[in-house]
This record gives C-alpha cells, sequence and structure tokens, in this order.
C-alpha cells in the first residue's frame, strides 16, 4: 500500500491499514461550511454578442471548462470524524503524529476530541496557517486564517526534525546580527503563507487545495525520507505531491470523482497506482 490512491471511503481502507504501519498523517476534511464548495475554469474567447470588451473595443464571452466541487455539509459532524480518527491513532507508529487542518467553526470541538483519541498530553500545537486573499466580510472581522492541529502518539518519542525547516526572514532584521539576519528564523506557530492563486502554476482548478510549500514544511519537520504518509481527506492529491519532492511515500485516499480526476492528471507522470 504505497503510493497508492484510493477512490472509495476513507473509513474502509482505514480499517485495511496495519496498526502502527504509518510514520505521519496529514488530513484537510471537509471543513462543515454548510456550503457547497466550488470552483470553476473558464476561457474567454471572442464573440460579437459577448458580454466583456477587450482591446481595441472587441466584444468576449467567458465559457465554462469546468467545474470542481463537494457538498461541505454534514448532519452530526463529530459523528463523521470520530471513528476515522480513531483509526487514524490506531494506524499511526509510536513515533508517528498527526496535522488536522481545519478552521474557526469546528476546531474547538475537534480539538475536544483529539484530545480524548490522542491524549490531551499529546497535543503539541495549535498552528495558525495566515493568508490575506479573496472576499471580506463587512459585518466582522474577515477570517483568514486556518487552523492545524498538530498531535503526536507519544510525547516522549516523536520525529521533529528542526534542522530540515524552512527557515523565514525577521520582521525586524535590524534587531538581530547580520549573520541571523542572513540565515533567517524558524517558523512560529502562525505561518504566514498565501492561498493556491487563481494564476499560480500550483493551481489544479479543485476547490480548498492548499499549497504545496506548507505541506513540504509539514513533511521535512515530521516525517524522515522514505517514510509512510497517510492523507484519507486527499482532494487534490498535494500531500502526494509533496511527497515525490521530498521523496516519501504515500497513500491518499478520496471518495469524490472529481478529486481523483485531478489526482489523475496531476500524477500523470508518476508512478502512482489508483485503486478503484
Amino acid at each position: 500500500m504505497e503510493n497508492k490512491v484510493f477512490f472509495a471511503d476513507n473509513l474502509i481502507i482505514l480499517k485495511q491499514i496495519p496498526s502502527e504501519s504509518i510514520d505521519l498523517i496529514y488530513i484537510d476534511p471537509p471543513f462543515n461550511t454548510g456550503r457547497v464548495q466550488s470552483r470553476k475554469r473558464f476561457k474567454t474567447v471572442q464573440d460579437e454578442s459577448g458580454d466583456r470588451v477587450g482591446f481595441s473595443g472587441r466584444l468576449y464571452k467567458s465559457e465554462v471548462l469546468s467545474e470542481n466541487g463537494y457538498v461541505d455539509s454534514f448532519d452530526d459532524y463529530m459523528a463523521f470524524l470520530k471513528p476515522r480518527l480513531q483509526e487514524a491513532w490506531r494506524v499511526l507508529k509510536g513515533d508517528g503524529c498527526l496535522y488536522f487542518h481545519i478552521d474557526y467553526r469546528e476546531v474547538h470541538y475537534c480539538k475536544v476530541m483529539l484530545d480524548q483519541i490522542f491524549g490531551r498530553e499529546n497535543f503539541l500545537n495549535e498552528i495558525i496557517w495566515a493568508y490575506d486573499y479573496g472576499g471580506r466580510a463587512k459585518d466582522r472581522w474577515p477570517a483568514k486564517h486556518d487552523d492545524i492541529l498538530y498531535y503526536v502518539k507519544n510525547r516522549q518519542n516523536y520525529v521533529f526534525n528542526r534542522d530540515a525547516i524552512d527557515r523565514i526572514a525577521y520582521m525586524a532584521p535590524g534587531l538581530v546580527s547580520k549573520e541571523k539576519a542572513a540565515r533567517g528564523k524558524l517558523p512560529t506557530d502562525t505561518w504566514w503563507h498565501t492561498i493556491v492563486g487563481t494564476n499560480s502554476k500550483e493551481k489544479t482548478g479543485y476547490p480548498t487545495q492548499k499549497p504545496l510549500a506548507i505541506i513540504e514544511r509539514i513533511l521535512n519537520a515530521s516525517s524522515d525520507p522514505g517514510d509512510l504518509v497517510l492523507d484519507f481527506f486527499a482532494g487534490s492529491g498535494t500531500t502526494g505531491a509533496a511527497c515525490f519532492k521530498l521523496g516519501r511515500r504515500f497513500i491518499l485516499v478520496d471518495n469524490n470523482p472529481q478529486a481523483i480526476e485531478v489526482m489523475k492528471r496531476r500524477f500523470s507522470n508518476e508512478a502512482v497506482e489508483f485503486v478503484e
């Protein structure tokens, strides 16, 4: 079960994975926003009946090339997640860890549930991924961050490769030595990084796609080359792409046919087995 993508209910696949066989789990489950998450791909063509004016007054119209999406709403979100997170704990190795990516709507409830499954003593960080892009609410503070809950299976024995983590610039480089300023500093538990933009080379067209650099930082910190990484809410397959880049093995699972099609395109030149 290495470098495989499963098109299936992730709970079924989780139950088939041997106990203590996974080095690292990263998951980005649906956020239970109550909305349909979707993203469309367009192309603009010249058309005399178009509704958009371009160069030299030419008229254009936009055509939808494709649309990816899923319904992000659950009657009982905790009941959906709990058996899957219990299996996640079972399949993790003794020195393994979990990064659970969620947002402000459910993070507090998920934290309590994960404390029960992993043990409150094995909670290490709430990582804030902050960005500044997209729409802005006018009736409250705009929500511009996600939460990543970081748990280990055993606080006394886990992988954390401090020296492998990418360094970032000091916000006030004049307050440190030139050597420190040139080397940069280790990130804290607040990560500033833009989302995958509409013109980004990373863009796959899948809604809720996460930046490759975020997953790479997690893999570098909490796994070693050759380790086996599991993502059972795989979406656009960013975890797999990061694993290929950094020399890790992976198991990805998703039950959305559109996600599987995106991953087939993304991994078309890689050695990946798709199991349906």
